[in-house]
């Protein structure tokens, strides 16, 4: 079975920030690389950064620089640290594991909600 439960999006004005926290159940949890993906209103879903098993990432041009993207395999978990936020990052966030693309794309979570407003 696998389950992955996101949290800790909200409300936030134009230049500031936000960690994203992604509960993970699945076994074997390290040996997965994870990834962060986002859905605006009438867009498809995008990866925005990605966390291989042996550190290395990838972001999105428009979020390099600004997201960094965590994990802590002692708790299962996955974070997405978000700062300089702009309206347009605005969207639904979901992990998932993979680096390319999602593994588990029947197993979506619901996803925390980002809103960058002033």
């Amino acid at each position: 079975q696998v389950k992955f439960v996101e949290s800790g999006g909200g409300l936030v004005h134009p230049g500031g920030s936000l960690r994203l926290s992604c509960l993970v159940f699945m076994r074997s949890f390290s040996t997965y690389g994870m990834g962060w993906y986002r859905q605006a209103p009438g867009k498809e879903r995008e990866l925005v950064a990605a966390l291989a098993r042996d550190g290395t990432t990838n972001y999105l041009d428009s979020v390099e620089g600004r997201f960094t993207i965590s994990r802590d395999n002692a708790k299962n978990s996955v974070y997405l640290q978000m700062s300089s936020l702009q309206p347009e990052d605005t969207a639904t966030y979901y992990c998932n594991a993979g680096r390319q693309g999602p593994l588990f794309p029947a197993y979506w979570g619901q996803g925390t909600q980002v809103t960058v407003s002033s």
